[in-house]
C-alpha cells in the first residue's frame, strides 16, 4: 500500500511580518483620493480620472449577475495600504522581512533561473522591479505604474482604461478610484522576449483591497510572456481583489498572459482583463484559480484586425464554501479571424463552478471560426456545477462550434486505481491531473508542476 500524499502548504499560507508606512482609513472618499494622488506625485489628468470614477464608482449599482456578493461591505474595506519598505531593483536592498516573504513563494529563484523580470507588490505597492539589462537596451520598458505615469504620461495616457472605462461596472470605477501598484510593459516593434516576465501580488494585511493597474503594449511584430501570480495568507476578515489588466497587441504581435490565482478563502476576487488584437496578431490567455472565496473572472478579447487570433484556455476548482463564477468572452470585428476556447472546471466539497461566457462573432467578421469546449467534472455528490455559454452570430459565413461536458468521478475509477494501492486522495488526484492536463501543458514547467501541487494541496483539504 502506497503512503498517504502529504502536502505542506505553509509556503502559501503565511503572515508576512511586514511593517506599515500608511494604512488609510476604512471606506473611500474625495479626501483620501486626493491625498494618495498627492503621495504618488501624479499629474493632475490622473487626479481628474481618480474623482471622476469615485463620481460613477457612488452612482452605480452591484452587478446583478454572477456570485452573491452581499457579505462584501466596501465601507470596511481599507483601500490603500503602504508597506514600509522603498521600490528596489536588487534583492538585497529589500528589507528582510519583506524579502522573506517573497523567498518563501519563490520569487528570487525563479527570476533567477528563468524570469526576464520580475515586478513584486505587496499590499498598495509594488516593492521589487527588475528586468535584464539586455532588454533595456532593447528599448522594453517594465516598470511600476506609478513610475510609468510619470515617466512616461503620454504613453500611458493613451492607454490607461481606454480599454475598460470607468463606465464598464461598479467595480471598473472603483478600481479607476483607488488603483495603486501594478505594471506597466512595452515591448517595441519587433523585440522577441525570450523569456516570461512576472508579477506577484500578495495581500499581507486582512480587510484591505488590492487594486494594481496591469498594461502591456506589443507593438507589430513583437512577441512576450507574461506571467501574473496572486496570494494571500488567511484571515476571518473579507480581503477584496479588483484588479484590471489591459493588453494592446499590435499588427503581427504575439501576447501570451499566463496566471496563477491562489487566493486565500476569505477573498472576493473582481478582476478584470480585457486585451484588442490588432491584424494578424494574437493573444493567449491561460490561467489557474484555485483560491478565493468568490470569484468573478472572463478575460476578454477584441478581434478587431484582419486575421487575428485568440485563444484561452483555463482551470477553475471550486472547493468547501467557494463560489467561481469565471468564463471568457471573445468578440470577432474582422474577417478571418479564430478563436478557441477551453475551460474547465472541477468542483469538490460542495464548491459551485460556474462557467459564464460569450462569443459574438459581428456580420463584418466572414471566414472567422471559433470553437467553444466546457468540460466540468465534479468529485462529489454535493458539488456544483453550471455552464451558460453565450453565442451570437450575425452572418451565415462563420465556422462556430460548441461543446459542452458535466460529469462526476466514477466509483468505479475510484474503486480501480484504489485497488491498485492509491488512497482516496491519490485517486482523485490522478483523475483530477488527467482531466486538466491539456491546460497545465500550456505553462512553463515550474509552473505547471506548482499548479498541480496546488491541486493536490486542495483536494487533500477537501478529503481531510
Amino acid at each position: 500500500m502506497m503512503e498517504r500524499l502529504i502536502i505542506d502548504d505553509s509556503r502559501f499560507n503565511f503572515v508576512p511580518k511586514v511593517k506599515t508606512a500608511y494604512k488609510a482609513p476604512p471606506g473611500l472618499d474625495e479626501k483620501l483620493i486626493m491625498e494618495i494622488s498627492r503621495a504618488k506625485d501624479e499629474p493632475e489628468w490622473m487626479l481628474k480620472h481618480r474623482l471622476e470614477s469615485l463620481k460613477v464608482f457612488n452612482e452605480w449599482h452591484n452587478p446583478r449577475f454572477g456570485v452573491d456578493i452581499s457579505g462584501l461591505d466596501l465601507g470596511k474595506i481599507v483601500s490603500y495600504i503602504k508597506p514600509d519598505a522603498k521600490k528596489s531593483t536588487s534583492w538585497e536592498e529589500v528589507p528582510e522581512e519583506v524579502k522573506e516573504a517573497f523567498d518563501k513563494l519563490g520569487i528570487p529563484e525563479a527570476e533567477r533561473k528563468y524570469l526576464s523580470g520580475v515586478g513584486a507588490q505587496l499590499d498598495s505597492e509594488i516593492v521589487y522591479q527588475n528586468m535584464k539589462k539586455e532588454l533595456e537596451k532593447m528599448g522594453v520598458i517594465f516598470l511600476d505604474m506609478e513610475s510609468a505615469v510619470r515617466e512616461y504620461p503620454d504613453l500611458v495616457k493613451k492607454y490607461f482604461m481606454k480599454l475598460v472605462p470607468i463606465t464598464d461596472h461598479k467595480f471598473a470605477a472603483l478600481h479607476g478610484a483607488i488603483w495603486s501598484g501594478g505594471t506597466f510593459l512595452y515591448v517595441p516593434a519587433g523585440v522577441k522576449i525570450p523569456m516570461p516576465l512576472q508579477a506577484y501580488f500578495l495581500m499581507s494585511n486582512p480587510g484591505m483591497g488590492q487594486f494594481e493597474h496591469t498594461i502591456i503594449v506589443a507593438e507589430e511584430g513583437s512577441e512576450v510572456t507574461f506571467i501574473e501570480g496572486c496570494s494571500a495568507p488567511r484571515y476571518n476578515i473579507i480581503n477584496l481583489h479588483a484588479g484590471m489588466v489591459e493588453i494592446y497587441v499590435k499588427k503581427g504581435a504575439k501576447v501570451k498572459y499566463l496566471t496563477i490565482q491562489n487566493w486565500s478563502k476569505n477573498t472576493y476576487n473582481l478582476n478584470t482583463k480585457r486585451s484588442i488584437v490588432d491584424e494578424e496578431g494574437s493573444m493567449t490567455w491561460v490561467s489557474g484559480s484555485l483560491g478565493s472565496q468568490k470569484t468573478m473572472l472572463y478575460p476578454m478579447t477584441i478581434l478587431k484586425g484582419k486575421g487575428a487570433r485568440a485563444e484561452s484556455m483555463s482551470i477553475t476548482y471550486a472547493g468547501p464554501g467557494q463560489h467561481m463564477d469565471t468564463g471568457s468572452k471573445v468578440v470577432h470585428l474582422a474577417p478571418y479571424t479564430s478563436s478557441i476556447v477551453s475551460a474547465k472546471s472541477i468542483s469538490l466539497g460542495g464548491g459551485w463552478a460556474f462557467y459564464r461566457g460569450l462569443l459574438k462573432i459581428t456580420k463584418e467578421a466572414v471566414k472567422s471560426k471559433a470553437s467553444v469546449e466546457c468540460a466540468a467534472l465534479m468529485l462529489d455528490n454535493r458539488s456544483k456545477s453550471d455552464t451558460v455559454p453565450i453565442i451570437e452570430v450575425e452572418t451565415d459565413r462563420a465556422d462556430v462550434g460548441h461543446e459542452a461536458r458535466i460529469g462526476r468521478i466514477g466509483e468505479d475509477q475510484i474503486f480501480y486505481l484504489m485497488s491498485r494501492g492509491l488512497s482516496e486522495q491519490e485517486a482523485k488526484a490522478m483523475i483530477v491531473k488527467g482531466f486538466v492536463e491539456p491546460v497545465v501543458k500550456e505553462l512553463p514547467f515550474e509552473y505547471a508542476v506548482e499548479l498541480n501541487k496546488l491541486l493536490e494541496l486542495e483536494i487533500e483539504k477537501s478529503i481531510g
